[in-house]
């Protein structure tokens, strides 16, 4: 998990003595921190001793099964109580969902003593976070489309006004795509949209083995980690059960190298978060099993996990009617030196509103997370507000990532 808190970058991993002892009282929940989100360091905590020593950077130990998939997050609820700005739930089947709650992000402890939630198989990271649209906690968890064990790994979820009493959970779906073995959903509301929830999943394909077992050994894996492999998914949601998977596709694919086609590589953490004016970054667990692992960080642009694409022969989008608040029209976009964006504003029916016609539009050209867009002389939309509108848009060698009106 990484959550950003003011200028702080935080980072939660499971911590182990050596592969093969996941699911053992062994583990514990490691602590890292950045200012930049690029450069870490592990702090020495002295909060737990294991293996003789407190010099370590360990925030949770011997509370097993709690830290096989501790997972935190920052509360946004208004006026909740300081000291419990970051709640995190952990556990498994047999103990059910435990609740953390913490002032700091470091020091921890149990809401209460008994379990909070207990009507899943939770083996896997179950992700909750406090949903502003709609007004209650929201916990995505590890259930299988059979029932028990039996299926396709998949998610449910389940909701709460207080993170104490939890509603009975409801699977989610994701229209009428085939089921696939998600490991993990990382379902978290995207900072720039709270309102539309990211989901950067872990993909695992059970018994695709790559690898043979003189190349597993040559790369010191584990041996129960090498038959099978893991890439990672994008899904959004606006709430409810449902998932859109308009994007079948890898999100991110393994690395060139056997060593990043193993058993559990490639499971991105928990959150998407700003590391830069015009950049955001996703973390990403490589090399699992193996004395390498590590974390690597991929960046792109806000906004930028997809866009929709004119080619130089030139392409156009109308949106369906809605209505607005604000001033003015913004958009992310980035064009080709030939290229340009131009936008018309139509009413419910399609016709141009005068005024904003595709005439009257100046052409967007450049490579821009925030431009305002005009027509002629006039970028102010707000006599439009809370009447029904289409946007015409008309591309050529162009990408729109996304738009917004303030």
């Amino acid at each position: 998990t990484i959550i950003k808190d003011g200028e702080t970058y935080r980072a939660y991993y499971r911590g182990l003595p050596e592969a093969g002892m996941d699911g053992t009282s062994l583990e514990t929940t490691c602590y890292a921190e950045s200012k930049d989100g690029i450069h870490w360091k592990k702090p020495n905590l002295g909060i737990f001793e294991v293996n003789g020593t407190l010099e370590n950077n360990i925030i949770l130990a011997n509370a097993a099964p709690v830290t096989h998939n501790f997972s935190p997050f920052l509360d946004t609820k208004p006026g909740i109580d300081q000291s419990q700005r970051y709640k995190a739930l952990g556990g498994n089947e047999k103990s059910g969902l435990i609740a953390y709650v913490s002032a700091d992000g470091i020091k921890w402890k149990k809401l209460q003593e008994k379990p909070v939630f207990g009507k899943g198989v939770f083996d896997s990271q179950n992700v909750s976070f406090w949903s502003e649209s709609e007004k209650c906690y929201i916990c995505y968890f590890r259930t299988w489309t059979e029932g028990g064990y039996k299926g396709f790994r998949t998610v449910s979820r389940t909701t709460s006004k207080d993170f104490v009493q939890w509603t009975n959970p409801v699977k989610m779906s994701f229209g009428d795509t085939p089921y696939e073995h998600l490991y993990t959903s990382q379902t978290h509301p995207y900072f720039r949209a709270p309102h539309i929830y990211i989901a950067i999943a872990a993909r695992f394909m059970p018994g695709r083995q790559v690898l043979t077992e003189e190349q597993a050994l040559l790369l010191d894996v584990n041996p129960k980690y090498f038959k099978d492999c893991s890439d990672a998914i994008f899904m959004t949601s606006r709430g409810g059960s449902r998932y859109d998977r308009t994007f079948m596709e890898s999100f991110i694919r393994p690395g060139i190298g056997l060593q990043n086609w193993v058993s559990r590589s490639n499971y991105p953490a928990l959150n998407v978060v700003q590391t830069g004016p015009a950049e955001m970054s996703i973390y990403v667990q490589q090399d699992y099993a193996q004395p390498t692992a590590y974390l690597r960080r991929y960046s792109m642009r806000l906004d930028g996990f997809a866009s929709v694409s004119a080619p130089y022969k030139s392409g156009e989008m109308i949106t369906k009617p809605f209505t607005f608040s604000g001033d003015k029209l913004y958009l992310n976009f980035a064009t080709s030196a030939a290229g340009e964006i131009r936008i018309e504003i139509q009413d419910a029916d399609g016709r141009p509103v005068p005024g904003y016609s595709l005439d009257d539009s100046r052409a967007m050209i450049g490579n821009e997370t925030e431009r305002t867009v005009a027509w002629k002389n006039n970028e102010d939309v707000s006599k439009l507000t809370s009447k029904p509108v289409r946007l015409r848009f008309v591309m050529k060698d162009a990408d729109l990532y996304a738009l917004h009106f303030k």
